[in-house]
């Protein structure tokens, strides 16, 4: 039995006839109609010579044909799901990179995945069927002899996904069908998850927090995934109105856009109370958090996920237990400690680099071989971030260890001063971060979006200094009409400098 519930094919609940996935203008899936033909496609897949250990590109956007190939390629061979809003040559990075065999497209498909192809990559069109499920052809490439019809096992890579490095080459993170299933146990039971709850998908499935919080979570307590085309906070509210979910899960970008306008929603807001709302991806700033439970009344629940840990590592608790705004938590099934440079763990109330240990977590990153001696140290994964056990032992992060601003030997956590801007009320988006300086090294200025264009650096700053201690007051402020983002909605501090021209001061 060493297998069984430890394959992504295992976490789909049950085979009869609940709602498993739907989608605005498309027909309903049941459970029943989802894993029988998810194990068809695996078939097909295997019948087109791709199999255990094979890569397969998938370029296809958010909606329920992205859903059934994801689960349908990871059962046979090893997904890697793509942005579909890559480039071309961001496409044959990525091909190369992971030696993808295959890419799997929608309907006509997405110009630039297909231009990237070489005739050595087999390209095959997932088409809808009238009752909800897919189809696979293969529309052009090399022939490969069929493989023998065979399921993934746990320890096989049901997932390949890059680390989302804002500075350096993304690594690759292979994603064990073990790990999976440890992450996803982890989840239904932080959330007390099951068959009467409903999801509205908002994050995007080329990325752990889509694939992990939301799909595979859901369809493994037995819920139903609503699963639109990606997030429009023009449609949300709607999308609420119609599917009444229970929960949703997004990145803090995303939550601010539905605070802003659930006062316009207000009626359907009232009629359609979530259970809990969760947050992960990015820091949410507890003024956020705040503003969000006294709207939306719903908890608010702040959690802490990597790729590297098949997303979950910790998270605040449904109430009655305690959520302490401005921590992301406990560990769930997953062991959180604070080490220091040396590799020694530190007692609570010590501030270090945060480290994890559990089933979920990967066994390294794939052929490469440094950065596994970096990130690896007796048993524990270090993740790369700086925080504190409180004691309670919840987790409260002071930031990136690379984004932490040393101010001439002051060290300066930009998330403290990203929640002390964003209380102020003309302002709507704050990021603080490092610029060079010949005296100090580094010093700080912050980048924000304004309701008020006529505020002045004068009034931030004395508003700042109310707050924190002088050498935290950002220096120089730029009022900027968006803050820039990378792919998956995350806030580029490391980069911000560079982005504004901001040289030596």
């Amino acid at each position: 039995m060493a297998n069984h519930n430890n394959t992504v094919l295992d976490l789909l609940a049950g085979e009869d006839d609940r709602i498993a996935l739907t989608a605005p203008g498309k027909p309903d899936l049941t459970y029943k109609q989802l894993r029988r033909n998810v194990r068809e496609l695996a078939a097909k897949l295997n019948g087109f010579g791709i199999g255990k250990g094979d890569r397969v590109s998938i370029a296809i956007p958010n909606s329920p044909g992205m859903v059934v190939t994801f689960l349908a390629t990871a059962t046979c061979a090893t997904a890697a799901p793509l942005n579909p809003k890559y480039n071309r040559e961001e496409f044959v990075f990525y091909y190369e990179d992971t030696n993808a065999v295959a890419l799997i497209v929608l309907d006509e498909g997405i110009e630039a995945a297909l231009a990237a192809v070489t005739p050595d990559i087999l390209v095959i069109r997932a088409t809808s069927n009238p009752d909800g499920t897919l189809s696979f052809e293969k529309i052009n490439g090399i022939e490969r002899s069929p493989r023998v019809e065979e399921l993934a096992e746990s320890d096989d890579i049901a997932t390949i996904l890059h680390t989302s490095g804002t500075t350096s080459r993304p690594k690759r993170v292979p994603i064990r069908h073990r790990n999976l299933a440890a992450s996803v146990g982890n989840i239904t039971s932080a959330y007390e998850l099951s068959p009467a709850d409903t999801t509205l998908c908002l994050m995007p499935l080329f990325h752990i927090h889509g694939l992990v919080g939301c799909l595979l979570s859901t369809f493994a307590s037995g819920g139903t995934l609503v699963c639109p085309n990606g997030f429009n906070a023009l449609e949300f509210w709607k999308l609420v109105d119609i599917y009444k979910p229970s929960w949703y899960s997004a990145a803090p970008t995303m939550h601010q856009a539905i605070l802003s306008r659930a006062s316009r929603n207000e009626a359907i807001v009232k009629a359609n109370p979530f259970r809990f709302i969760r947050s992960s991806s990015a820091p949410l700033p507890p003024v956020i958090i705040e503003q969000m439970e006294a709207t939306l009344n719903a908890p608010v629940l702040e959690s802490y996920s990597m790729t590297e840990a098949a997303h979950l590592m910790a998270t605040n608790p449904l109430p009655p237990k305690i959520r302490k705004p401005g921590t992301v938590g406990y560990g769930f099934g997953v062991d959180v400690a604070i080490m220091d440079e040396d590799g020694n763990l530190q007692e609570r109330g010590q501030s270090g680099e945060v480290v994890v240990k559990g089933a979920n977590v990967v066994d390294g990153y794939e052929n490469n071989p440094e950065a596994n001696a970096k990130a690896f140290t007796n048993g524990w994964f270090r993740t790369g971030d700086r925080g504190m056990l409180d004691e309670d032992g919840y987790l409260r992060l002071t930031g990136r260890l690379k984004e932490l601003i040393n101010r001439g030997g002051e060290k300066i956590s930009p998330l403290e001063v990203d929640d002390i801007l964003l209380r102020h009320p003309a302002v709507m988006e704050a990021i603080a971060f490092a610029v060079p300086h010949k005296m100090l090294g580094e010093d700080i200025h912050a980048a924000i979006v304004v309701t008020d264009k006529s505020i002045t650096e004068q009034e931030l700053k004395a508003y700042c200094s109310a707050s924190l201690a002088e050498f935290k007051v950002p220096r120089q402020f730029h009022i900027l009409d968006e803050l820039p983002r990378g792919a998956t909605g995350k806030l580029q501090r490391l980069n911000m400098a560079k982005l504004l021209n901001l040289t030596e001061g």
